[in-house]
């Protein structure tokens, strides 16, 4: 993570906006992740991604297909279908 200066990257009214609620201190701004879909938080994520893991095992899919379908380990694949 890399530190910038909100004045001279952002524009004047949005720099004023952030100071409403933080003034002299850092703000963590995250990246956009594409994988993620738009309005979903990353636990709703992951108990989707878990669930279509096991529904793809309980009908044939293999262990290492899985892991390289959603980009997982296969002991992370293990772990998810043998949990539920």
């Amino acid at each position: 993570m890399k530190y910038a200066n909100a004045e001279v990257i952002l524009p004047e009214n949005l720099v004023a906006e952030v100071q409403k609620y933080i003034q002299g201190g850092y703000l963590y701004i995250p990246c956009q992740s594409q994988s993620r879909k738009k309005g979903r938080k990353s636990s709703d994520y992951i108990r989707y991604r878990n669930e279509d893991i096991c529904n793809k095992y309980k009908n044939g899919y293999k262990i290492k297909d899985l892991a390289e379908e959603f980009y997982l380990s296969i002991d992370s694949i293990k772990k998810i279908v043998y949990a539920k």
